[in-house]
């Protein structure tokens, strides 16, 4: 498990990664780990490359999360998922890798990302990664969508 530093990007100017592979994800702390409650970040406007086509893909990513020892540092997140932007992969992928990147550095208790995706083709792809059974005992915002364009 990665160790908690210093934050490399909070503070300083930084360069945009050009692929999600090699980013290093920032963590504090978590002021609170004698509490379970919820975190969630959102960007409405992510975006990767079809690896076919190279057309640009347009999504809206939430992710919802229970800390436990870390905090995911949102510069960094932001970094993270601007990573992205000229990666080639499909709504699957970049959604799982986005969980798997957040479970190696946060190690968090309860982790879901869900990813909705502009309609390309007149067929909107939704995907949702989940850790497990969503706890009862935190309040974790549902996933309505209201201003998505896809339905």
């Amino acid at each position: 498990m990665p160790n908690i530093k210093k934050p490399r990007y909070l503070g300083s100017k930084s360069k945009v990664q050009t692929s999600p592979d090699s980013f290093i994800l920032d963590c504090v702390e978590n002021p609170n780990p004698d509490y379970n409650y919820s975190i969630r970040f959102s960007s409405p406007e992510f975006t990767s490359i079809c690896p076919i086509t190279s057309q640009p893909d347009f999504g809206n990513i939430i992710v919802d999360y229970i800390p436990k020892k870390k905090i995911m540092e949102s510069k960094s997140f932001k970094l993270f998922l601007f990573s992205f932007r000229n990666y080639g992969g499909f709504h699957e992928e970049c959604t799982i890798k986005i969980a798997k990147k957040i479970i190696k550095y946060v190690s968090p208790k309860w982790l879901r990302v869900a990813s909705f995706w502009n309609p390309r083709g007149g067929i909107p792809i939704d995907v949702f990664f989940q850790t497990g059974k969503k706890p009862s005992n935190v309040f974790i915002n549902d996933l309505n969508f209201p201003n998505y364009k896809g339905r």
